[in-house]
């Protein structure tokens, strides 16, 4: 048996869309189901995102700790970001959110790993990178605003990360994900047998 997620699109009846916010929207889907009954089934609609492991010379991941209010909590994170064009370039948009919440660049960016955040429920799909050979980027500082003016910056080494997600301390997705698979990646085949940056996401589809 192969181990590997497939496409696959069953029949809708019917669709609307209830709420349309400012970057996200809810869609209500009448779904045929495999008996033949019809289900409807209320999904977040989501533009995709991007987030990026950056790995230091000294073994530490740029981390950023932000207020997130759907959850009530100041949560540490990697730098992460919206696709905000359709069809955008992921590699582009992870340079960017990159520049902008860390004020930093990076010269050696792969493909960590991609997932779906909520499949049960929202349909955001995210590709996390790994950069390394990090530098403080030129020019002015990105202005921030809302959560984002109180956000903290650090870094922390991978071996500390990898226990506070094991330990229950850290919970955000992409913090999550990204450390494990590069504890796992380091584990298998090394870091240099990653996927070029710019492999194809069909999850969204963008012009290399």
């Amino acid at each position: 048996m192969t181990i590997k997620d497939t496409p696959e699109e069953w029949e809708i009846r019917g669709t609307e869309t209830p709420f349309t916010g400012n970057k996200t929207s809810v869609r209500t889907d009448d779904v045929v189901m495999p008996g033949g009954t019809v289900v409807r089934r209320d999904y977040q609609v989501h533009p995709g995102s991007v987030a990026v492991l950056a790995l230091d010379d000294a073994d530490r991941v740029l981390v950023l700790r932000q207020y997130r209010h759907p959850v009530r909590q100041k949560l540490w994170e990697i730098p992460a970001g919206l696709l905000d064009v359709p069809g955008e370039n992921p590699l582009h948009a992870a340079q960017r959110e990159l520049y902008e919440e860390a004020h930093v660049k990076a010269e050696d960016w792969r493909v960590l790993t991609d997932v779906y955040t909520t499949p049960g429920g929202c349909d955001e799909a995210v590709r996390i990178f790994l950069a390394r050979g990090l530098s403080e980027a030129e020019g002015d500082r990105f202005e921030v605003e809302d959560e984002e003016a109180d956000m903290e910056l650090g870094r922390v080494s991978v071996e500390e990360l990898a226990r506070g997600v094991l330990a229950g301390e850290l919970h955000n997705n992409c913090l999550v994900v990204g450390v494990l698979s590069l504890v796992a990646a380091r584990s298998g085949d090394g870091l240099d047998a990653l996927r070029p940056a710019l492999s194809p996401w069909p999850a969204r589809p963008f012009e290399a």
